[in-house]
């Protein structure tokens, strides 16, 4: 389970590259970096993580700051209420998904 999250976790980052473009807010500089440096952080971490789940993951805890990232992000740079949602609901997914994988056992069997 922890390397399907991972890969899901990975895929949002890659909405977040795409976004500015998608949901339209690619005219502001900020918002636009922003989202594209933390995508690619999120993607990284994401997929480094795969086959490391539990606390001690630093890569987990990074994951899980670029979700609560992509939460406040939209009220930082004021942008609309369509990117507003797509940026809350995707980061409280990255959250969760995070806060799942740190609490994986990584001695546990999973189902997969």
């Amino acid at each position: 389970m922890v390397e399907t999250r991972s890969i899901l976790i990975a895929l949002i980052g890659a909405w977040f590259i795409l976004a500015p473009w998608v949901v339209g807010f690619s005219d502001q500089s900020g918002a636009l970096w922003s989202s594209i440096i933390l995508g690619i952080i999120q993607i990284i971490v994401s997929l480094w993580v795969c086959n490391k789940p539990g606390w001690t993951s630093w890569q987990n805890w990074v994951s899980l700051i670029t979700g609560a990232w992509f939460v406040i992000f939209p009220f930082i740079y004021s942008l609309t209420n369509e990117e507003v949602w797509s940026s809350i609901i995707l980061g409280i997914i990255t959250i969760i998904l995070s806060l799942l994988n740190l609490g994986s056992n990584s001695n546990s069997k999973s189902l997969d």
